[in-house]
């Protein structure tokens, strides 16, 4: 009989890459939004995150998501094998509160993650009742809408140290060898004042500094960049606060010295938005 994957040697799984993604905006895949974005706002972005998948170098047997929209004392790990849904946003149409996504959970892989932030120094903590937030389910729907992939959530810590979340996605990368793959779930552009107001708001300037930040440097000098990248180009414009840009540094953490390329750029609305895989 064949081996079950998470049976094989860990020498014969898929390397996975890590990923750094933009979630968009609330529920935005199942909404119509106004001028200056249109109801073709985010097809982009949602035909990108309908294809990942299928350019990854095998099927991962498990996805292990770190969502902006989690934030605790110290990096926290679902546990619960079936989580439930977490609307975490307000005031958009009913339709978007009957959203499911059933993906499974994995308590033995998320006693993993524990095990791996422990042995290198981080703190950790389980949460057995932690559900799918929607840094988790909005895009998770598009990039796994059958639901067969477990899902493992990790939170930030609330510090949202950049040089603290290097070192977790370092201790997570050892996941990449056993066939998990590794996402951050953020917003490469994030703030929620000027998302709907006219012109791009500093956003194209900090997005040609993230992308040769996340693609054209070294990677030494690339983690260097990101621990103060603050001092970008228009930096506090596009996050007021870094929680959505937080999960890139976990994201580059997890990919040591893998070079990185931009999988996703575009305008959506007035504003310019990446999304960043290393490795495979």
């Amino acid at each position: 009989m064949a081996l079950d994957q998470a049976e094989k040697p860990m020498s014969s799984l898929a390397r996975q890459p890590s990923i750094y993604l933009t979630h968009g905006g609330g529920p935005c895949f199942w909404m119509e939004f106004p001028e200056p974005f249109g109801p073709r706002a985010y097809d982009g972005l949602r035909a990108y995150l309908a294809g990942l998948m299928a350019s990854l170098p095998a099927p991962p047997r498990a996805i292990v998501m770190v969502s902006a929209h989690w934030e605790a004392g110290v990096p926290t790990v679902g546990t619960a094998p079936a989580p439930q849904m977490l609307f975490d946003y307000y005031g958009f149409p009913p339709h978007t509160y009957r959203l499911r996504y059933g993906a499974p959970g994995s308590p033995e892989l998320a006693e993993r993650v524990v095990t791996l932030l422990r042995a290198a120094g981080c703190a950790a903590a389980t949460d057995p009742a932690r559900g799918f937030d929607h840094g988790v389910f909005v895009p998770m729907l598009i990039i796994d809408p059958e639901a067969r992939i477990p899902v493992v959530t990790l939170s930030l810590a609330h510090d949202l140290d950049p040089a603290r979340h290097l070192a977790i996605g370092a201790a997570l990368a050892p996941l990449r060898a056993e066939n998990v793959l590794i996402i951050g779930s953020g917003s490469s552009y994030h703030n929620l004042r000027a998302i709907f107001a006219g012109g791009e708001g500093g956003s194209v300037a900090f997005d040609e500094w993230l992308n040769e930040t996340a693609t054209g440097v070294a990677p030494a000098v690339r983690r260097t960049r990101l621990i103060d990248w603050r001092s970008a180009p228009d930096a506090r414009a596009c996050h007021p606060r870094a929680e959505h840009l937080i999960p890139l540094m976990v994201a580059v953490g997890a990919a040591g010295d893998d070079p990185g390329r931009a999988d996703f750029r575009g305008m959506i609305g007035a504003k310019a938005y990446s999304c960043f895989r290393f490795g495979a």
